[in-house]
């Protein structure tokens, strides 16, 4: 009796291991009929565990192609496909931030945005562009990017028809209308309509310059200055016109000098009605109603509203004293 016990618990042990029937099927175990209802049971849960996992992914692409979001946020009511996105983007509400990078401490709301931030410390950037060869840490920068080479631009302002080519930049576009500046800084009051502006003007107080040039050791308050710099040294014009062929180091001054084609001027003077091709030219113009002159010459102490005018000036001096001299 004490021996058949012994077998009975060693096929039992055996059916549990690899949670198969083929054990219990084989000839010889002789004790197989009494352990079978130990294995139907396991192969019950199995199947069903894989009848919840295929639920599961039928409503994943039920809710993908009919556009369906049942799951809601109760805070602000935003909507969502899948309870996993819903969870992290709770996390916006609580500031709850559970992964943390071990090299800077920087915490974050989800794995999948601490994997992304990780590449800034590795350098690794594994989606590259098969037009230019410009490399991202992400693949949706990537998306983005690309319609510089197609000239795609699919968000488009539905109240002054200007058209973008990511989802963030149409966002932040229609603040203009709305007057909207969110974003604060907390030594100086200037306030900002992205938060991106916001931590770059922030340098200006600290004097943090955290990207360096590896060939002149110049160094930058933000990065895409420094991309911009270092095509000084390469001589490299990404940008082109594609009406006259002219081309340029930054896509600002190709958007710019596409103004002159189309005659667009989108910025406009609240007080006299002036339009301007650039912003700064805007903020220049605005001086002669303040009387704003924030450039000043330290010899002889006259003031001007522009830093050219003021280079100008600065000629009589160096002139008198070569005279002078003479």
């Amino acid at each position: 009796m004490r021996r058949q016990w012994s077998l009975k618990k060693v096929c039992v042990r055996l059916v549990d291991c690899r949670k198969t029937s083929e054990m219990v099927n084989s000839s010889d175990c002789h004790l197989s009929g009494s352990v079978l209802p130990s294995v139907k049971s396991n192969q019950h849960l199995y199947k069903e565990k894989k009848s919840i996992s295929k639920t599961k992914l039928l409503r994943k692409r039920q809710h993908r192609d009919t556009g369906e979001k049942p799951y809601g946020c109760d805070q602000c009511g935003s909507r969502f496909a899948r309870s996993g996105v819903l969870t992290i983007h709770q996390r916006i509400h609580t500031g709850e931030k559970p992964y943390g990078c071990d090299q800077c401490g920087k915490r974050f709301a989800s794995s999948g945005v601490l994997t992304i931030h990780q590449r800034i410390h590795t350098g690794e950037k594994p989606y590259g562009c098969d037009q230019c060869g410009k490399t991202f840490y992400q693949s949706g920068h990537l998306v983005v990017h690309k319609r510089i080479h197609t000239g795609d631009k699919p968000y488009g302002c539905d109240q002054c028809g200007k058209r973008f080519t990511d989802s963030g930049k149409l966002v932040t576009h229609g603040r203009i209308h709305r007057g909207e500046k969110p974003y604060g800084c907390d030594q100086c009051g200037k306030r900002f309509a992205q938060s991106g502006p916001l931590i770059i003007h922030e340098r200006i107080h600290t004097g943090e310059k955290p990207y360096g040039c590896d060939q002149c050791g110049k160094r930058f308050a933000q990065s895409g200055s420094l991309a911009s710099h270092q095509r000084i040294h390469t001589g490299e014009k990404p940008y082109g016109c594609d009406q006259c062929g002219k081309s340029f180091a930054r896509s600002g001054h190709l958007t710019t000098h596409l103004r002159r084609h189309t005659g667009e001027k989108p910025y406009r003077c609240d007080q006299c009605g002036k339009r301007f091709t650039q912003r700064r030219s805007l903020v220049t113009h605005k001086r002669i109603h303040t009387g704003e002159k924030p450039y000043s010459c330290d010899q002889c102490r006259k003031r001007f509203t522009q830093i050219g005018t003021l280079v100008t000036h600065k000629r009589i001096h160096t002139r008198e004293k070569r005279y002078g001299s003479d």
